[in-house]
This record gives C-alpha cells, structure tokens and sequence, in this order.
C-alpha cells in the first residue's frame, strides 16, 4: 500500500478529492461522504458512476486514516412520474403515478415494492465490488417525522427559497408557492395544493380528489420537501462534507446551484465539497447492436467483468471524463489495460517513479479489499477464457482442465473461476458471432487434395511429441511449406474442421487447451 508521504503526494484524482476534503472541512471525528438516487428504474451503470465515485474518495480518506460515513439515500418516497420501457403490464401500474413509489407495487412480483425491486437489486450486486455504503430510505425517514424542524425551517425561509428559484426561472413562482409536497391523506396521490401553514407544524392543503384536509407534519409523514430544497436540507441534517453529482446537475440554475445557495441562506451549512462527473456510454456489438438506448445494470456489467477490473474502469478515469465501458469484443483490451497495471504494482513493468505511483494507486483502488498479496495473480487472458467455455461448455469443466494443466493455487483458482464465469456470461449474452462456436469431434466437412494433406500433416505432428505454444506455432508453417499449401488455406481448412468456420481463436493455443491427441484424433477422420 502507499505510504503516507505517497498519499501526500499523489496526483490520483480520489486521493486529490481527499485531501480537499480535509482541507476545507477541516479537522473531524468522522467525515461523511454521500451519494442517492430515486429507484423509479433500472439502477443502471451510469448511475454506479456516483456510488463508486463516492466509495473511492472515501476509501482516499480512510487511508490517510481518517474515519468515514458513506452514506447512500433511496429517494423512495418521491412520487411515481412515469413507468419505463422495460417494465412489464405498465398499463396496471398507471393507476399509481403520483402515489409514492414505495406504495407502488413490484410488478414482477418478487418484493414488497416497486422501489425495493431496484433497491435489492443494487444492494446484492454492490458487496462484491467491495462496496458496502450505510442506505437511508428516505421514505421511512419522513413517515417517521425525522425532518419535522428542518421542513419548518424551509417553511420559515418561503421567501429566500423563492428568490432562490426565481433568479434561475423564466416565470417566478406564484405567490401562494411553498416548499413542499404533500401526499393527500386520503387518496395518497400526490395531486394537492398547499394553501395554508399555521407557522408551527400545521399545513392545510386541498387535493384534486376533493378531499381538503389539515396535516402536523410532527405527527404525520404526509409531508415532504421537493427535490432542489430536499437535497441541501439532508446535507445539514447529515452533515454531508462530500457527494458528487451528474452533468445534469452541475448547470448554471440546476439543483447543485440552487441548493448550494438554499444550504448556505436557509440552514447555514457550508456545502460538501463537490464532484461533476461525466456520462457513461456502452459500446455493444453481437446481440446487442440492435439495441441502442437500452439501460444495462450495474449486476449486467459485473456479471461480465471482474470486479477489480471493473473497479479499475472507473477508478483509471476522472470523473469529468466521459467514457466507455464495452460489451463487445473491446473488452479484451479492457482486461489486458488492467492487467498492465497490476503488472505495473508488482514490479514485473517499468516505468517513471510518477507513473508508478499513480497507476500502483489506481491497482490498490481498482482491488475489492486489499491487493491480494506479495506475489502477483494469475493474469488470465479474457480471450483465452472465452475460448475455453466454448470447449468445455461450462466453467466447471473449463476450470478442472486448467487446473491439470497448470496446477493454480487457492487465490489463482478463485480468480480464474472469476473470469471463466464472465467469459461464459459475454458469450451467452454480448459476444459476436465469431466469437461463439463449438467443438466438432465428428466433423463432416470435406476438403480439397492439398487441405487434407496438411490437416493430416498436422495430426501427425500433435501425435508425435508435447509441443508448446511457441512450437505448435512454427511447426504450422512447416507444414504448410512441405504440402505447398498457402498460410491462409491451411488455417481456414482446420479451422472448418474443428469448429465449422473458416476462423477462429488462435489456433495453437486453441489445440493446446483441447488436448493434442484429441484434437488430431479429430483431424483424422476428415474425407
């Protein structure tokens, strides 16, 4: 792990944050970092960007030894606004729009709700990632009055709050206008209008549905702040010193404007310090081209990366950077950028004092707990893994026979049964089509006079002795010298026999991870 005057020094984006944090926030017992959304929807991996931006900046503190909070808000006690594509019988779910969405039903009928579908959603997926925040429902946090003094206080400031929110308006609020949202006592839409507020805890309100009623917002969690007010309000009440927020947020006029300014005049709490980060894009390709503007969860992601590598993703990329995360066959390169770097920490590359430094924080951020020990992990080539699965079929067997072959140990194992399990998830639901195929031990093709020379050729040469990779691969050529057949035409013939295509994975390393007397037993039977 770094040391302290590394950490003093480091350029590392999270480690920069930190140290501001310190610096403005000044000395504390604890520093709490925060991050929230509202569950109306997939949590998807655009949305991960501000929960692993937060977890990175407070791992960032608790290395130079401070003491963190990470707290993360479900905002489900907003109302239901729309329902998305992907939901199904959405015409069932109409009848709830405006009702708060934890009062929504799960329509696939696995939860107590439609918020907590979401919620439970992220919440499994996110431990194996290393990340492990405090989570606030915001919807008990009003239904039991937490917020009673902080909302009379908005009410008290009326006039601030709308000054505020006319500077950045093109038509100023009415004058009857309050800082609230009430859901209607006995329609539980939020379909009122706030008419009236006695100045302590009382506010008289009319609904849509007809009912006119008086709520104590002490007694009754009926009441709550709108967004732009509710936002800063829970800074003060948690005494936030940290939480970023999206590029939509950060515009002149938008809630991070306003409620930095309703945070300062209203309840006189300096705001967090702040991060923008930028959007996320997928590059998709296979089954997915067809699919553009689909949302991918974060469990969709991870089921295809490894977590540490997808930690790296984000950790190697400032937040204001706009970035990708590939679903097609660019995902190799992904595997291979990260295996760079830990090959950098452990000191099997070279490079500057400075580089070292920043990228050997990038590996430490980017492991679920702590680097995995003195001796560097296996590096399994994603490719390779994904040729495996298409032998074997399924990551067990895949596993067994790198463990004959190679003969890993507990750590090195765990991680190649990782990485077997995400090539096997990429290939079922994001591989193209060249990358999916299947072994033919009865083939059926039938070649030309100068292919099947070479084919037979090459089961001759497996059968005679253990050759390595390096090998394998010359003896290709020889073959191909002493049949006269072109390089193109020999790979092409045994490729059509193995895996009925004209290409494939690479072809010796491919043999090899069959078995060379398998795979010339098969190339013995061609016609």
């Amino acid at each position: 792990m770094a040391t302290k005057r590394e950490l003093s020094e480091s350029m590392f984006w999270a480690d920069q944050l930190a140290r501001t944090i310190v610096s403005e926030k000044g000395k504390k017992k604890q520093y709490v970092c925060a991050a929230g959304i509202t569950p109306s929807g997939t949590i998807h991996i655009g949305n991960f960007r501000e929960i692993i931006t937060v977890d990175l900046v407070a791992r960032a503190l608790k290395d130079m030894g401070k003491k963190v909070r990470f707290i993360y808000s479900w905002d489900d006690y907003d109302r239901l606004r729309k329902i998305p594509a992907n939901v199904p019988d959405r015409k069932k779910l109409e009848k709830f729009i405006l009702k708060p969405i934890i009062m929504t039903p799960d329509p696939w009928g696995c939860h107590k709700s439609y918020a907590e579908h979401f919620e439970k959603e992220v919440e499994s997926v996110l431990p194996r990632l290393g990340i492990k925040p405090e989570f606030i429902n915001q919807n008990k946090m009003y239904r039991k009055c937490a917020y009673t003094k902080e909302i009379k206080k908005a009410l008290e400031n009326t006039q601030v709050i709308k000054e505020i929110l006319n500077s950045y308006r093109k038509e100023p609020l009415g004058d009857d206008w309050m800082p609230l949202r009430i859901y209607c006592e006995k329609c539980n839409y939020e379909t009122t209008k706030p008419e009236k507020w006695d100045g302590g805890f009382i506010v008289t309100y009319s609904c849509k549905c007809g009912h006119r009623g008086k709520v104590d917002f002490s007694k009754k969690g009926l009441v709550k702040l709108p967004w732009r007010v509710d936002w800063p309000m829970r800074w003060f009440y948690e005494k936030v010193d940290f939480e970023p927020a999206g590029k939509e947020h950060s515009t002149p006029g938008g809630s991070r404007t306003v409620g930095a300014q309703i945070s300062e005049k209203v309840y006189n709490y300096e705001p967090p310090v702040y991060q923008m980060y930028d959007f996320i894009i997928l590059r998709s390709g296979g089954k997915m081209s067809g699919s553009e503007g689909r949302l991918f969860s974060i469990g969709e992601i991870a089921d295809i990366y490894m977590p540490e590598v997808l930690r790296f993703l984000f950790a190697g990329t400032k937040p204001k950077k706009e970035f990708a995360i590939p679903v097609n066959e660019e995902i190799f390169k992904v595997y291979e950028d990260f295996y760079e770097t830990e090959r950098i920490y452990y000191g099997k590359e070279k490079r500057s004092k400075k580089e070292t430094l920043q990228r050997s924080r990038i590996y430490e951020m980017s492991c679920v707990d702590r680097p995995p020990g003195k001796s560097m992990p296996v590096q399994v080539n994603f490719r390779h893994a994904v040729t495996l699965i298409n032998i074997y079929g399924d990551t067990v067997k895949a596993l067994q026979t790198v463990k004959a072959q190679e003969g890993l140990n507990k750590n090195d194992e765990e991680r190649y049964g990782k990485i077997l399990a995400c090539a096997k998830n990429w290939i079922e639901e994001h591989a193209p089509e060249k990358y999916i195929f299947r072994l033919q031990e009865k083939p059926s093709v039938k070649l030309a006079s100068k292919e099947k020379k070479a084919v037979l050729g090459l089961a001759q040469t497996l059968e005679k002795k253990p050759m390595n990779e390096k090998e394998l691969f010359n003896a290709f050529y020889s073959i191909c010298e002493k049949t006269g057949i072109s390089n193109r035409e020999f790979f092409k013939a045994v490729y059509r026999v193995l895996i009925g295509k004209e290409s494939g994975p690479r072809l010796a390393p491919f043999i090899l991870a069959v078995g060379r007397q398998k795979v010339a037993k098969i190339l013995k039977q061609v016609k």
